[in-house]
């Protein structure tokens, strides 16, 4: 039987899972892997346990879909975006911890750099920010002169994750990164689709560490060499996650948005052709390179969205499981003024505060658990509203529909409020892993067992629809209260 096995390799934890033409699950695998905050701010992950994690989760999920290697027509992957690290050419270990996308250390080196924000603005699409996998690997070789000499001297390589991915699971014959995970670098030619020298040289990075940047269904790649895995299995796409999910929830028309939900969010909206410069704090990126075609986006990422909840989990401890937000904020009729700000990795899109505080405004001496649990809830729609209100600005198109991806799409709190907040439906897909699925799309299409884009659409799950609900002067009140509270955290 001829099945499709995605890999999504995630910022909490890694998943494999099987498809079937008709884009069924019929097995998958989870496993999670450390996080670890060497200091406040910084976020790392173990290269080796998420190589160990990427093969095992995919031996188990077809071990659940009870099927074997025999039966993979093609590997697709998916990966967190601007994680980035170095590793050794001859042996393919990592010199460092993989540097996470929400860690924040390189805010310095950033600031250094401020007069050169307007070059890296038009050339990139990015807003220069720590974010970006540019300014983590100039930390790394700024703080350890020994990697840099070993930089120099041609010894290491750089990526990220899918590029690491590859390298590993093809036994060290290939250094590639897609066009997606190449334009959230800082160091794309966004137009040109090819390495920018002089951002190279602004972030002191020697070019030679840069992998082939080829098209998101191109990399022509092989098994080799694994642990688990027999060598000869077409690797035949790579995208990052959220252009995965942009991929698999079929947004293939300019104007189409969806939103993908988890530890932060990414909202992206597909321009076509067409480059659109932001006015409004959102960056553009390659939305998907596929069958010669080059797809554009723009894109707002939130760095903390379902992280409030993981965080009223684990560290206030005011919820049991992330399932009981929704159930909490509905047992009272309204936040009371009670906002949340986020700010817990600082604020990305559409603010760019870096350096922001996460706080509560707006509490008195009735404020409640409640009131605490519905003010994070809103929070995530508050800040999804900031970036589409950006990117209706931007590109002059009002957004009719947004598609939703990811485990909070489940709260029955948080989708309808943000329909109600948006004034326009949400269509929430009806399976999760819509970054896994978009890696199936594309690399089904790459080796030809799905036929074109047109017969995708008839495949994409779907599940729930939410229509706004709420009445357009509340939906106004609510988010001026938002508003009010951010000029409070961050300023005017």
């Amino acid at each position: 039987m001829a099945v499709i096995l995605a890999v999504d390799q995630s910022t909490a934890g890694t998943k494999a899972v099987v498809f079937d033409r008709g884009a069924k699950i019929l097995g998958k695998a989870l496993l999670d892997h450390q996080q670890y905050y060497p200091k406040p701010g910084w976020v790392e992950h173990d290269p080796e346990e998420i190589i160990a994690n990427t093969e095992l989760a995919m031996e188990q999920a077809l071990a659940a879909a009870g099927l074997g290697w025999s039966d993979v027509a093609a590997i697709g992957l998916s990966n967190q975006r601007e994680t980035v690290l170095l590793w050794e050419r001859d042996t393919g270990k990592a010199v460092h911890n993989a540097i996470v996308w929400q860690d924040g250390r390189a805010a310095a080196l950033c600031e250094a750099l401020k007069g050169e924000y307007a070059y890296l603005r038009a050339v990139t699409g990015l807003e220069p920010s720590p974010f970006f996998a540019a300014p983590k690997a100039a930390w790394l070789l700024k703080a350890y002169p020994e990697l840099r000499a070993r930089a120099e001297r041609g010894e290491l390589a750089m990526g990220t994750v899918d590029s690491y991915l590859l390298w590993r699971l093809t036994g060290g014959k290939k250094h590639c990164t897609d066009v997606t995970n190449a334009s959230r670098t800082l160091l794309l030619d966004l137009q040109r689709v090819q390495w920018d020298a002089r951002a190279f040289a602004l972030f002191g990075l020697p070019q030679a560490l840069a992998p082939e940047i080829v098209m998101s269904d191109a990399s022509k790649a092989v098994t080799a060499g694994c642990r688990r895995i027999p060598d000869g299995i077409p690797i035949a796409a790579m995208l990052g996650d959220s252009h995965a999910a942009l991929f698999g929830q079929c947004c293939h028309s300019p104007g189409s948005a969806k939103v993908t939900l988890g530890t932060g969010s990414s909202v992206m909206m597909n321009t076509g052709s067409q480059v659109i410069g932001s006015q409004n704090g959102l960056v553009a990126s390659v939305a998907y390179g596929q069958g010669g075609q080059l797809c554009y986006c723009l894109e707002g990422n939130i760095n903390t969205t379902g992280g409030i909840i993981k965080w009223f989990c684990e560290q206030l401890g005011i919820l049991d499981t992330p399932a009981d937000a929704g159930k909490v904020a509905m047992g009272i009729d309204s936040n009371d003024g009670v906002y949340l700000v986020p700010a817990l990795a600082g604020l990305a899109a559409p603010h760019w505060v870096s350096d922001a505080r996460a706080s509560f405004v707006g509490m008195t001496s009735g404020t409640t658990r409640a009131h605490l649990v519905r003010a994070g809830e809103e929070a995530i729609a508050y800040q999804i509203t900031d970036v589409l209100r950006a990117m209706e600005q931007d590109t002059g198109r009002k957004l009719t529909i947004l598609r939703a991806d990811g485990g909070p799409g489940r709260d029955k709190f948080l989708m309808p409020f943000l329909a109600g907040l948006l004034g326009c439906r949400v269509d929430v897909a009806g399976i999760e892993e819509l970054s896994a699925l978009g890696a199936a799309f594309c690399a089904g299409l790459a080796v030809g067992f799905w036929r074109d884009r047109e017969t995708l659409a008839g495949l994409r799950p779907v599940g729930a629809l939410w229509e706004p609900g709420m009445d357009a002067a509340v939906a106004n009140r609510l988010y001026a209260g938002w508003k009010a509270a951010l000029r409070q955290v961050i300023g005017p």
